[in-house]
């Protein structure tokens, strides 16, 4: 039986203990990148302005809110709850009729402003009469407006989400194929702001059953039900526990239909879907090497290579990157020096360190850095390719986030993939990567690194330090070490606390700068 977690592979072999940390590495970088999603591009939690049956708010109430005005909308919330507790418990001619005209006047409300008066909703009483309007044989249209009302409630803070507890095992009863698609569709909206919020709503909502029937809306061909039913997947299975993915990909027809959406879909669509992939991938060994022996790779190379949206090549890189992170016979399997597939993910990596935009320059780095963390074949693909300068005037030049990541690919160029069998246990080098890489100006890079204070920059830094004292041909490495203050970078790390730095800073100043240093000059 495959392992249910994510590989262990060669994320950081320029350390002196090789490749532990690159499993952890793509679980960090989901959550990181769920955070970077729901506060940025691509937001966790969504309010609905449009209905999932086409209805939209009235053009005057999606005027802004000014602060002015919120009482008034709070005020006007509770009143409607005290309208929808009076129609609920009406039971005469034309109940369902007023009923329904409640809750879309309660909607209506809700909808209204980027910051909806859920708190207000809630105090009213909101939540157990909205359950009480999903009970089953009531009509459509009433179940429609129901779910609306709840998926804005749930879009609002963490506190007022779980509010929704008590309304989760109709919504989810719901999503089954017995309900209209508008229905099912606006209840898996709802679900996927509930998702959002984080792992304790995940783990409710994984118990009580809604990842099958979510699964399931992703297998037709109606793009906005599968859509919605993408979007609220991805946040559903987003871990950390990897129980979810493997769940997922092992749902009858899924992996056919993330390859035929990803194929024949719109933007927006392949972007959903593309999301899932990336948690997929982080996240499940199983759903890796499933992804892996299909046809999605080249499909998201394909998808790279012709799309300009930045919404739709986020995704698409980061399943790039974590596919090829995978454990080495994953990537020996898909990076293959002569293969067309490999030429044109290194053409898309390339592009992207070229790109304006900055969150493509710094997954391309990661990406390139796991490669780079392979076999001989893969450095020297890396290279001879259009990348290197790229990379060295990037060390230079960009964000310190991106200089952190270009660094790893940089070190790991220049460390031989053999373990050494004797000696100190230290890397051995690829001296032509770096006497050129030197050269060509990065020792500048790697040492402001090592005068960041973030210790894992600070790591990588000293590392590559290492390489240059050790490698540079005629003991040169000293004097280029010394001439770009890197004696001073050092010496900082002489009482620092962490025990790791600490130690390596001072056994190089010891080793390569102790009293002997400059004598024979």
């Amino acid at each position: 039986m495959a392992d249910d977690t994510t590989a262990s592979h060669r994320r950081d072999p320029i350390k002196s203990s090789v490749g532990s940390v690159a499993g952890q590495r793509r679980r960090q970088n989901a959550i990181t990148v769920g955070r970077e999603r729901r506060e940025s591009l691509v937001r966790a939690k969504r309010l609905c302005r449009v209905g999932t049956n086409g209805d939209s708010v009235d053009p005057l109430d999606s005027e802004m809110i000014i602060d002015e005005e919120q009482p008034i909308l709070e005020a006007q919330t509770s009143a409607a709850v005290e309208e929808l507790k009076s129609a609920a418990a009406h039971q005469g001619k034309g109940a369902w009729q007023k009923r329904v005209s409640a809750l879309r006047e309660l909607r209506r409300l809700l909808s209204r402003s980027e910051f909806p008066p859920v708190d207000a909703a809630l105090k009213a009483g909101a939540v157990p009469l909205l359950v009480q309007c999903l009970s089953f044989g009531s009509p459509d249209e009433q179940l429609l407006e129901a779910a609306w009302c709840l998926t804005n409630i749930a879009a609002g803070k963490p506190e007022e989400t779980k509010a929704l507890l008590p309304a989760l095992p109709l919504l989810i009863a719901y999503l089954g194929e017995k309900s209209s698609a508008p229905v099912a569709e606006q209840c898996a909206w709802a679900i996927g702001n509930v998702a959002g919020e984080g792992e304790e709503l995940r783990n409710v909502l994984l118990s009580q059953g809604a990842l099958p029937p979510l699964a399931r809306m992703m297998l037709p061909d109606k793009g906005s039900t599968v859509r919605t039913a993408a979007w609220a997947l991805s946040n559903l299975i987003k871990g950390p526990n990897p129980k979810a993915a493997n769940e997922l990909i092992r749902v009858e027809g899924v992996l056919d239909a993330i390859i035929r959406h990803l194929r024949k879909a719109d933007d927006e669509l392949a972007t959903e879907v593309a999301w899932v992939v990336v948690y997929l991938s982080a996240l499940s060994n199983i759903a890796t090497s499933m992804l892996v022996k299909s046809d999605v790779l080249q499909l998201l190379v394909e998808r790279f290579a012709t799309s300009n949206s930045l919404q739709l090549l986020i995704p698409v890189l980061r399943s790039l990157g974590n596919l090829i992170a995978g454990d080495s016979q994953t990537t020996h399997a898909i990076i293959a020096p002569g293969n067309e597939i490999t030429g044109n993910i290194i053409e898309v990596l390339v592009k992207c360190l070229r790109s304006e935009h900055r969150v493509l320059k710094k997954e391309a780095a990661w990406v390139l850095s796991n490669i780079a963390a392979g076999s001989i074949e893969h450095k020297q693909l890396i290279y001879s390719s259009e990348a290197v300068p790229l990379l060295i005037r990037l060390l230079s030049t960009a964000p310190f986030d991106i200089r952190k990541e270009v660094a790893y690919v940089l070190g790991n160029l220049c460390v031989s993939p053999i373990t050494p069998t004797e000696g100190d246990g230290k890397p051995s080098l690829i001296l032509e990567h770096l006497v050129s890489l030197v050269g060509r100006g990065c020792l500048p890079g790697f040492i402001d690194l090592v005068s960041s204070v973030d210790t894992e920059a600070a790591r990588v830094g000293l590392q590559f330090m290492e390489l240059v004292l050790r490698g540079m041909p005629n003991g040169e490495g000293p004097k280029l070490v010394e001439k770009e203050n890197g004696i001073e970078a050092m010496e900082r790390f002489q009482f620092h606390e962490n025990e790791d730095l600490r130690i390596m800073a001072n056994s190089l100043v010891d080793k390569y700068f102790g009293e002997d240093y400059g004598l024979d000059d």
